[in-house]
């Protein structure tokens, strides 16, 4: 019987021909922050991360380094291990695809899906990439100027193959894919990934190759040495290996049956087809259960352009780390990068946002409040049974922060949640400000002590909430109200829901700031004349604020939608805008992106003062925003937070 009080997270296994980089350690971040948000909830939690080390990209490192393949591979680990320690990442289990009860798992895993018919011997014939390791249609492949053959992925050149190999039945499960898409609409993170996922099974799915002939470096394929799994059926299954699949012993099987299946596993962007479509398709032919929700995040660009060593704007985690902090970088990342879309590194944002909301706001909140009670010689804090007005309304807008940040953790947008909690402490501020205690200490001591014991139960409540982002500071920030955090045993979650502000607190000042305030990074070769250029780039294009005030954009609820006729693209929406503009009719090129129930309902931005124009013989009254990825895939332009219909952006 399933367990209501586990959970259980998952990052991607990384390849290890390379050392960790700020891609790998947000991935990494986004489940540590599941963790430790689960771990406050009273759940027991179980977080995997590790290392893909198989295939031909770490067969041919190895022989560059003029080492043997396992000896490479063991020397890669420490690299990620050390760097994941650094940046407290609280992980359970650190899985290696090398690892003995890792191998035992993918052959119980294919033995069982050879016994059962759904794999087969054959030949393959086609494109290869081998750095991505996928083969490529004719048809997707990129054409340089040359008119070669290019990975739609990567850009690098592709390998005609050859071989003989064995074959997944991917193709029989395509009806029971789609079905399962239509009954879980919340298997994918953000929604608008799952439109894609969509479309690449309904386009029709090819069986998928799982075995090597020409490369040596992985595990052996069962009944038959001369083939290697291919990474298919290797890496993935690291998810149910981990946790006890495929050993015989007792102990295993409980666990397993325990932890899986998973409930959430972390993933950029670009893997999503195969965690999506071929893993969910194995575990169907296994007949083990799916995991629960696959959290799909954006790419980390520096300065909205990829980040290349070729460019000099590559950004090393431990660089941060060391320079700024590692909670004050955990915040950063969390805060800065919404997880359903791509984000923009930029040291100068980093050092704004670090200095304005940490230092100044958070840091600074607590260390005047501790040393004005301290120099008032109050460092036994006592709750107060009867509150002022002020005070009372503060600790009513302590509840809402706290359900409002409960909401938007559980449904992953951290950075919603983190600006959220940021609004409540800026109103902590505001109060100590109104209230002035500086002097109350000498006018009103009893209201002076009201009024410290409501800053400490609000410290405390951000301390509790802020620690999955920021352990160590948090920690230290409890410990500075005399509060020993330890989620084990504590019932964190039903303290900060029930709001009763009945603490009592031990106060002590930090020998240091909390948080330190930051010094310019250093800029590396090239970086300085890299920002001018950024920063030229946007002179040229900046417009007037004359130009920008004849864009009216406002709010508005789509209520009914559906495809146009004749058309592959169009959908044709009724959207409120509420009572001074009313019902408008919208068309948008969308529908190869998204379909009717994808949309009614959902609150988006609009062009209100487009002159109407007609489409296909039917007219549009206003035009929708996106954001579009590099591949294409569009993210509906919302507003944080239910607004009213017709309200306009400013």
């Amino acid at each position: 019987m399933p367990c209501k009080n586990k959970f259980y997270v998952t990052t991607p296994i990384y390849y290890v021909n390379a050392k960790p980089h700020i891609g790998t350690l947000y991935s990494t971040l986004i489940a540590d922050v599941i963790a430790r948000w689960n771990k406050i909830k009273g759940k027991k939690v179980f977080f995997l991360t590790g290392t893909d080390e198989h295939g031909q990209k770490i067969e041919e490192k190895a022989k560059l380094e003029n080492m043997a393949p396992q000896d490479f591979v063991d020397s890669m680990i420490p690299s990620f291990k050390s760097m994941w320690q650094r940046f407290d990442l609280d992980y359970d289990h650190f899985i290696r695809t090398t690892d003995r009860k890792h191998v035992e798992a993918v052959n119980t895993l294919l033995i069982k899906l050879i016994e059962k018919g759904d794999i087969y011997k054959s030949e393959y014939i086609g494109l290869y990439c081998v750095p991505c390791e996928t083969f490529v249609t004719a048809e997707s492949a990129h054409r340089d100027a040359a008119s070669n053959l290019m990975c739609p992925t990567c850009v690098r050149a592709l390998r005609e193959v050859s071989e003989e190999s064995y074959f997944f039945r991917l193709s029989a499960y395509e009806e029971q894919l789609l079905k399962f898409y239509d009954e879980n609409p919340n298997f994918i993170s953000p929604k608008e990934r799952i439109n894609e996922v969509v479309s690449f099974v309904k386009s029709g799915l090819k069986d998928l190759s799982i075995s090597r002939k020409t490369v040596k470096w992985g595990i052996p394929f069962p009944g038959d040495p001369e083939h290697t799994v291919y990474v298919w059926g290797d890496a993935l299954t690291n998810y149910i290996s981990a946790v006890g699949y495929g050993d015989g012993a007792a102990s295993d099987k409980i666990s397993f049956d325990y932890w899986w299946p998973a409930d959430v596993q972390v993933m950029a962007k670009d893997i999503v087809r195969f965690h999506a479509v071929y893993w969910p398709a194995f575990l169907m032919a296994a007949d083990l259960p799916l995991p629960k929700q696959l959290l799909v995040h954006g790419y980390i660009m520096f300065e909205d352009s990829k980040m290349s060593k070729s460019k000099g704007n590559v950004v090393d985690p431990a660089l941060l780390a060391e320079h700024y902090g590692v909670d004050q970088t955990r915040y950063y990342l969390m805060r800065h990068m919404a997880v359903n879309q791509d984000g923009s590194f930029s040291y100068d944002q980093m050092e704004k946002q670090v200095e304005a909301d940490l230092a100044n706001n958070l840091g600074n909140l607590l260390s005047r409040i501790v040393s004005l009670a301290i120099a008032n010689g109050l460092t036994h804090v006592s709750p107060v049974e009867q509150l002022e007005g002020k005070t009372a309304l503060l600790k009513d807008k302590c509840e809402e922060a706290f359900r409002a940040y409960w909401d938007e953790m559980n449904h992953h947008h951290y950075h919603v949640a983190i600006a959220n909690l940021w609004t409540f402490i800026s109103e902590v501020n505001a109060y100590v400000h109104a209230q002035q205690p500086w002097k109350l200490a000498k006018e009103n001591p009893e209201l002076f002590a009201e009024v410290v014991s409501a800053v400490c139960h609000s410290l405390y409540a951000i301390g509790v909430l802020a620690w999955p982002i920021m352990p160590k500071k948090m920690e230290e920030l409890l410990s500075c109200l005399g509060v020993a955090f330890d989620y084990r045993g504590h019932h964190y979650m039903d303290e900060l829901r029930a709001n009763k502000w009945n603490m009592t607190f031990n106060l002590k000042k930090n020998e240091t700031p909390l948080f330190p305030r930051p010094e310019p990074m250093p800029m590396a070769p090239g970086q300085q004349e890299l920002e001018k250029q950024s920063e030229d780039k946007l002179v040229e294009e900046y417009i007037s604020i004359e130009d920008f005030a004849k864009v009216e954009l406002i709010v508005g609820t789509i209520i009914e939608c559906e495809p146009m006729p004749k058309s592959d693209k169009l959908l044709r929406m009724q959207v409120d805008f509420g009572n001074k503009i009313g019902i408008r009719q919208v068309l948008s090129g969308i529908a190869q992106h998204f379909g009717p129930k994808d949309l009614i309902g959902k609150q988006g931005v609009y062009v209100g003062n487009l002159a109407p124009r007609k489409m296909m013989g039917t007219t549009s009254q206003g035009m929708m925003l996106f954001a579009e990825d590099e591949s294409g895939v569009l993210a509906m332009a919302m507003v944080a937070g239910k607004v009213a219909n017709g309200t306009r952006l400013r």
